[in-house]
């Protein structure tokens, strides 16, 4: 009776660790950017829903913040605001654009904040619209 192992079923254990260890490491860095894209689509919609709660709460004329802006506050918000997408998302753009309403229906801003994620050539892109 032969006991012990042999050199080939050694070695043919070591291949099949080695690629399950490989795998658990792919996982591992997949888990990683899952986590990171999370992050940042996070991070958009507080953006936008900053900018949002800031339009409700300075109240002036249809369409102040659509484009560069018009009046004071509305500039200083726009301006702040776009600092913030620099700041907290890779390659970050804000657009706000303005619907003005008809008798039937409000009028309307879409807030479009977007992104590039690491490993990805496309932007990836978030939009609220705020019914005013």
């Amino acid at each position: 009776m032969i006991r012990g192992f042999t050199l080939v079923e050694v070695l043919i254990a070591l291949l099949v660790l080695s690629i399950g260890m490989l795998g658990i490491a792919m996982l591992y860095a997949e888990s990683l950017q899952a986590g990171r894209s999370a992050q940042l689509q996070t991070q958009a919609v507080s953006i936008a829903a900053d900018l949002a709660d800031r339009i409700r709460a300075n109240n002036v004329s249809a369409g102040a913040y659509a484009g560069t802006g018009t009046g004071a506050r509305a500039i200083a918000d726009l301006s702040e605001w776009k600092a913030l997408i620099a700041t907290q998302l890779p390659q970050g753009l804000g657009e706000v654009r303005f619907l003005a309403g008809a008798p039937a229906a409000p009028s309307s801003y879409t807030i479009r904040v977007s992104w590039i994620q690491v490993g990805q050539a496309d932007a990836v892109t978030y939009e609220l619209r705020l019914e005013i």
